[in-house]
């Protein structure tokens, strides 16, 4: 017997396999500062926990809708339409048991076998799985490194658009490199989008996760909000990671066809985290607010000691919980070519785990820096500075 060829097209995300070595090296008495899985390690709000525990206890065990409980879906079309400054209703939400289910149901509701899809790299690692194992060709876009952060090659991802292309893929507040378009990029993109007749996959996962100005979101952009399906995720804004919850919002054909997917792939998502995700939108705010101050305090530890090392320099990043520096004077000086080679060493002499650029996709052909990806949102201040100490011992010594 043989298993089906098509697995062959399905990727993984690679993080975890990090997560495995570093697991090995603490099991042999090892202290690991964690910095490669971008994991919470911060409790989830007591309100949202107390209300999951009243759903359990009011007999919420067992099957909903498929689309979600429409007080959920009423919830977030509430909430997401409100800071985008548009109109949603329940009809245009789905919910997921996580995130991630809406890349590969997006991509199952748009695209035909053989179409092109359009997708940020270095990016999530599944959307590039998705788009291949379901018969796509996966189109990298890449970024450009500046002063104050990554910003899109536009240029290039319209060279890139052809008959065959069907949709766009865009993660504004990017994993792993923490890219925030400005408006203008927005636009442009948004422009490309409708000059090409694309659908459009929002990454919002980290919206919320803000530490200065407001967020933007291309959906907001006129012409784009009947062609763009947004990615909600309630794992960053309530540290909900292992709660697996999420949502796909967008125009009711395509939400209608998600729904329709949940029925044969996962029946429903879990009865009573839906009701306890009620609370965690409409009840009290001070738990993400929480959190979020925890996450910059981290992020503030974490760029200090990075622009502490000879050869990083760095920008403090305005969201998500990734930093992304460019250690190619490191590896010169260490006479290393190969990256993964670093972050293997570097959990050996220092104790410290992250992921590199090859854990977020294909390296593109023009790629010549080298960059490795620090999660701070599982780590403590403490440690945070602990191990960018041992970091910094390790990478400037040169032997």
């Amino acid at each position: 017997m043989e298993l089906a060829g098509q697995l062959e097209k399905l990727g993984t995300e690679t993080a975890f396999a990090v997560s495995l070595k570093a697991a090995e090296w603490a099991s042999q008495g090892h202290k690991v500062y964690p910095f490669h899985l971008g994991d919470i390690n911060i409790p989830t709000p007591d309100n949202i926990i107390e209300a999951a525990k009243k759903a359990i206890g009011d007999g919420f065990t067992g099957y909903c809708p498929g689309a979600g409980i429409p007080e959920l879906r009423a919830a977030i079309a509430r909430d997401v339409g409100a800071k985008r400054g548009l109109t949603y209703s329940a009809e245009n939400v789905s919910i997921q048991p996580g995130g991630k289910p809406v890349i590969g149901k997006f991509i199952s509701a748009v695209m035909n076998p053989g179409d092109e899809v359009l997708y940020p790299n270095p990016g999530y690692p599944i959307y590039e799985s998705q788009i291949e194992y379901q018969g796509g060709i996966a189109v990298p876009y890449g970024y450009t490194e500046t002063d104050t952060g990554f910003t899109l090659d536009t240029d290039a991802i319209e060279s890139a658009i052809n008959d065959r292309t069907c949709a766009l893929i865009y993660n504004n507040y990017q994993n792993p490199n923490s890219a925030q378009s400005s408006r203008n990029e927005m636009e442009r993109m948004a422009e490309l989008a409708l000059e090409h007749d694309l659908w459009v996959l929002t990454d919002d996962a980290y919206y919320e996760i803000q530490y200065g100005g407001a967020p933007l979101s291309i959906v907001d952009i006129p012409g784009m909000q009947e062609r763009t399906i947004i990615l909600y995720t309630c794992s960053k804004r309530f540290a909900m990671t292992g709660w697996r919850l999420g949502a796909a919002i967008g125009p009711v054909p395509v939400i209608e066809i998600i729904s329709k997917l949940n029925t044969n792939i996962e029946s429903c998502t879990t009865h009573f985290i839906q009701r306890a995700m009620v609370e965690a939108i409409e009840g009290d705010t001070s738990g993400p607010d929480a959190i979020l101050q925890q996450l910059r305090e981290r992020r503030d530890a974490a760029v200090a000691g990075l622009n502490a090392i000879n050869g990083i320099s760095i920008t403090a990043p305005l969201s998500t919980f990734y930093l992304f520096p460019n250690v190619t004077r490191i590896m010169e000086n260490k006479g290393m070519t190969d990256v993964n080679q670093l972050m293997d060493e570097a959990l050996i002499h220092s104790d410290v785990s992250f992921c590199t650029r090859k854990h977020f996709g294909r390296t593109l052909e023009n790629e010549r820096d080298q960059y490795i990806r620090f999660a701070y949102s599982g780590i403590e201040v403490s440690d945070i500075r602990e191990g960018m100490a041992r970091l910094k011992t390790y990478f400037e010594d040169n032997a």
